[in-house]
Order: C-alpha cells, then structure tokens, then sequence
C-alpha cells in the first residue's frame, strides 16, 4: 500500500524536474527540490488533519502533474516522462551508490519504530514512537529514491519501477525480510536487463525496464502466497 506513494511522489518531482530542464541544471537537484517541497505541505498537513498520506500525496500528485505539463516545454516532455540516461554523468552514478548506501542504512536504523507505526499508529504513540518524525523521515527517504531515478527512466515510470518491484516479492515471500530483500533484487536486475538490452537493440532504456519488471512480476504469480 505505501508503495503508492512512491508513485504518487515521482509525479510530485515533474514541476521541479521541468524547471531543472529549463535552467539547463542537473535534474536530479529540481527534482529532489520540488520533492522536498511536496513532502513538506503533505506532511504539515497530516499533521492537522485526519486525512491519511496516501490521499494528500494523491492530491499532491494531481496538482504537480498538472503544473509540471504546463511548463515543461514540448521538446524536454519526453525527457521528463521517460527519462534520458545518456546524459548520466559518473558523478551522478556515484551521487546515487553514496545516498543508497545512506537511505539504506537510515531505514535499517528507523525499521522497528517505522514497522510498528505502519500496523498501529496509535500503538506505536503509546510505545513512546514519535510517529510524525518517522513519517517525515520516511517521506523524505522515498524523496531521494526517486529523485535519483527519475534521471534515468522519467518522472512517469518511476512509480512503476517503486511498485512493481513490491508487489512481486509479495507474491514470493511472507517474511519483512525476504520481501526486502527480494523487492530490491528485481529492482536491480530490472534496471540491469532493461538497460542492456535497450543498449544492445537501441530502444529507450525507462521503458524497457519497466517492461522486465512488469515481466518478473507474471513470472512471480505461479509463487502467489496467501
């Protein structure tokens, strides 16, 4: 369920991403930028309301998409919905293994408080979790994970590639750990596959990778666990 909001937030990067392209300035610092904002507003206002994250994220996503095809000028569209990974640079590859390794290491810290505010908020209050603080953190982990792959496959399949990723290692495993484990495998080798045989054949990586996972998630229904 929280994996839509990885979708959702990927739409909420396009406004920041459209105005990266314009500037002619790395995509990645628009992205997280309008991202940062986005979780910003959502998260105040989950604060002073009752209304869940997923549906103020939604709300979000609706008014970013709309503002980001506004100004987004007709030539970068396709660049800002399918990504460009030729203009990939080697800092850029080492910008996002040093921040993996942080978000990763992050969620490991925060995964108990986070586990137990997922299935009872009001359970983890009275365990003495400060719930807000890690729905902000969680937000803002969901944030940098996008915004380091919407350089590669657009703001629009990034969703896909946060989700499909998830629900496939749902069908295989029950355990916390082995759908974490499994969720970041096919991711990898998604990314990886797509990639290589967008290279070898010429096509646009974004949607050849989204095309494997989708793949691996048919594959993975045979497996399905209830």
């Amino acid at each position: 369920r929280m994996a839509l909001v990885g979708d959702a937030l990927s739409h909420v990067a396009l406004p920041g991403l459209a105005i990266a392209l314009l500037l002619n300035i790395n995509p990645f610092i628009g992205a997280f930028a309008s991202l940062f904002i986005g979780i910003i507003c959502v998260w105040l206002i989950e604060n002073k309301t009752e209304l869940p994250t997923e549906s103020l994220i939604g709300l979000f996503f609706t008014f970013s998409l709309a503002i980001g095809f506004l100004i987004t000028p007709q030539t970068e569209i396709l660049e800002a919905l399918f990504g460009d990974i030729s203009k990939i640079s080697a800092t850029d590859v080492y910008l996002a293994v040093i921040l993996s390794v942080i978000l990763i290491a992050v969620m490991y810290y925060i995964s108990k408080g986070f586990i137990l505010t997922t299935i009872s908020p009001d359970l983890a209050k009275a365990s003495g979790v400060r719930v807000a603080r890690l729905n902000f953190i969680f937000l803002a982990l969901v944030a940098i994970a996008v915004a380091l792959g919407i350089k590669a496959v657009g703001s629009l399949l990034m969703g896909a590639l946060v989700i499909i990723p998830a629900i496939t290692s749902k069908n295989i495993t029950s355990s916390l750990r082995g759908y974490n484990l499994i969720s970041s495998l096919i991711g990898s080798i998604s990314a990886i596959s797509g990639m290589t045989i967008a290279s070898r054949f010429h096509l646009s990586p974004g949607p050849m990778v989204i095309i494997i996972s989708s793949a691996l998630f048919l594959l993975s229904l045979p497996f399905t666990k209830k």
